[in-house]
């Protein structure tokens, strides 16, 4: 799917020096070819019997913000009950509720509050 994505979007395959984080489930001699061709460097961790990858010591601390992040939006924001009916409706109620939190974090953080990335003070 990846490469369906690149290859429809000219302008995200052109990027020099881009870098692509994934699981180890992005493998495949075909699949790391064409990033390597598109000048896209493959982060991503060692499958059993494969050698240490670099930027292996990245990986746990990235993965712990990505599920924190991950469950912010599910829990506080409620984004798997959006309400939106279109693609525009969605992407509309989803943006609203990050610049919502982007904003209570923001004002957590200039006010000295003990939790940043709390909106239960706003929930009323």
């Amino acid at each position: 799917m990846l490469l369906d994505v690149l290859a429809t979007d000219q302008d995200l395959a052109a990027r020099p020096r881009q870098l692509l984080i994934g699981d180890k489930n992005y493998h495949g001699r075909e699949f790391e070819t064409a990033l390597t061709s598109a000048g896209i460097e493959l982060l991503r961790p060692a499958r059993k019997g494969e050698r240490p990858r670099p930027g292996a010591q990245f990986f746990r601390p990235l993965r712990q913000i990505i599920e924190s992040v991950f469950d912010t939006f599910k829990g506080q924001l409620d984004l798997e009950h959006h309400g939106g009916h279109t693609t525009t409706g969605v992407l509309v109620r989803v943006l609203q509720r990050i610049l919502a939190l982007t904003a209570a974090i923001w004002h957590n953080d200039r006010t000295g509050q003990p939790v940043r990335r709390s909106l239960t003070a706003y929930d009323h």
